[in-house]
């Protein structure tokens, strides 16, 4: 295999790894609303009202086990829970900066808007 070849492959493997963590209808839409300030569970859902609630948890257990976002426990009656987007998490910013840009230039071009 040619190096060329192998740079190839090697960015196509990254490319998968990146686009698992964060594939899918609802977890880019949940990273944008963690970016916004660290929410509860009741707060992340307002802001994406389409999201049912089973969908969302298992969504935010995803994007947990993979370092995106952290869970807080909070000592209260009843036990509050917030999620918060991680170090690696907030590493994104960019990616979605471009991801947004790309998709107004998207929408203006094909759909028009």
């Amino acid at each position: 295999m040619s190096q060329k070849e192998e740079v190839c492959q090697h960015k196509l493997m990254i490319s998968r790894d990146t686009l698992e963590v964060i594939q899918g209808k609802w977890r880019l839409p949940i990273i944008i609303s963690l970016i916004h300030g660290n929410k509860r569970f009741g707060e992340i859902q307002r802001d994406i009202s389409s999201i049912s609630p089973k969908m969302l948890s298992q969504e935010l257990k995803a994007l947990e086990m993979n370092k995106i976002i952290k869970r807080t426990l909070y000592d209260t009656m009843p036990v509050t829970t917030e999620y918060a987007l991680t170090e690696l998490g907030s590493s994104m910013n960019k990616l979605l900066d471009e991801l947004i840009n790309w998709g107004l230039h998207f929408r203006k071009e094909v759909l028009g808007k």
